[in-house]
């Protein structure tokens, strides 16, 4: 049995961030689960486009407001504790953040900890990610 407190691990090799968020990785690649969980903040009147080509990712809204813009298609789905949505196409999308966003996410395959955010929104593939 695996069990984690999320406060414990802020400030440590599990806690990624830059000044527009911070991701907290509550389970990771080597953990063996399949998948990696994290607990993500972004900040209050922040934008992100990510584009997760290698890997899937559902987001579910513990608190906050937001919207999440499907690049593909310019569909705008609104962000509210409540509403989880999966990037299930490997969806090019933008995150707004109208009030502080709390994430719970998922990601398949997992992430190793060690990835960042590539030019294009990505992450590297596993095998890639040193």
């Amino acid at each position: 049995m695996i069990v984690r407190d999320e406060n414990q691990l802020h400030g440590t090799e599990r806690t990624v961030s830059n000044e527009q968020w911070t991701s907290v990785r509550m389970l990771l690649a080597d953990d063996k689960m399949g998948f990696s969980f994290h607990i993500t903040y972004i900040q209050t009147g922040s934008e992100h486009t990510f584009h997760y080509k290698n890997h899937f990712e559902s987001v579910y809204c513990i608190r906050g407001k937001g919207t999440i813009e499907d690049l593909a298609t310019g569909e705008v789905h609104e962000i509210k504790p409540g509403v989880m949505y999966a990037l299930d196409k490997h969806d090019k999308h933008t995150v707004r953040c109208e009030e502080e966003l709390v994430l719970a996410c998922c990601f398949n395959p997992p992430v190793t900890g060690n990835e960042v955010h590539r030019e294009d929104g990505s992450y590297a593939a596993a095998d890639e990610v040193a």
